[in-house]
């Protein structure tokens, strides 16, 4: 089991916490312009195709060039502060200059309750996510080790990337379509700012939103965006698990050498 292990590990739940804490947040650096890619894709109601002459965005090479030429390198991280305390506006901030402006606005024009657009469709993703992520992790791990002899322990780390990041793929995968209408719902009431994206949709709730999806953009609409959300998976499922590892391992060797135990949490 990756994680806390009061059997296995030196470091206390504290440590453990901060650990995890440490690894989530050079994570979400290293994989933010993943992320704003994604939420392009996502809110775009044109088809993602170079047949289509009004899609502003293509595919991923395409979408990073025009996003570098039209609003520089800092746009790859647009977002990244709410991202990093999992503000609900993190979608929203795509398509405002900064964090302040865009909760300024949208506390004006929609009230409180327009923070907690999307609530549904994160709810009732995040609990089979998170679920089926350390599910798919514990499940390669073992059969690593089955594969991989007791003996062999270098590249220990590599191999928690790589369990990481498969993991993370199937989760996002068999998801992905409730992130894409939570996506669409937390950015109403900004059509206005959004005209410059292309075309622009209001929905009437989580059900209204599927629907029109369903029939506007077809059963692709649910995973526009999904390569590069599969990109970050990977590479976010693996960086947090080797950095949380990486960071256990270093609190461990930075103890003095008869501390083998756990410290109680």
């Amino acid at each position: 089991m990756v994680g806390y292990d009061p059997e296995a590990r030196c470091v206390s739940t504290v440590e453990a916490a901060a650990a995890g804490s440490a690894s989530g947040l050079v994570t979400r650096v290293l994989v933010s312009p993943l992320d704003v890619l994604k939420i392009r894709f996502q809110l775009q109601i044109e088809q993602l195709s170079s047949r289509n002459p009004t899609a502003k965005y293509h595919g991923i090479l395409q979408a990073v060039q025009r996003i570098f030429r039209e609003e520089g390198l800092t746009a790859f991280w647009k977002g990244h502060v709410p991202a990093q305390f999992l503000s609900i506006g993190f979608g929203a901030v795509q398509i405002y200059p900064n964090l302040r402006h865009a909760v300024v606005i949208m506390y004006q024009t929609e009230g409180p309750r327009t923070f907690y657009r999307g609530l549904t469709p994160t709810l009732v993703a995040i609990f089979p996510y998170a679920g089926l992520q350390f599910f798919f992790y514990n499940i390669l791990q073992q059969f690593s080790k089955w594969v991989i002899p007791a003996e062999a322990k270098t590249g220990a780390s590599i191999k928690n990337l790589v369990c990481g990041s498969c993991a993370g793929v199937v989760s996002k995968s068999l998801t992905y379509p409730l992130d894409v209408v939570k996506k669409r719902l937390q950015v109403g009431g900004f059509e206005h700012a959004r005209a410059a994206f292309g075309q622009v949709r209001t929905y009437g709730g989580f059900l209204d939103c599927m629907r029109q999806i369903m029939r506007e953009e077809g059963p692709g609409g649910f995973f526009k965006g999904l390569s590069p959300s599969l990109l970050k998976a990977a590479f976010s499922s693996g960086l947090i698990f080797f950095w949380y590892e990486l960071f256990c391992g270093l609190l461990c060797a930075l103890k003095s050498p008869d501390s083998t135990k756990r410290k109680e949490g």
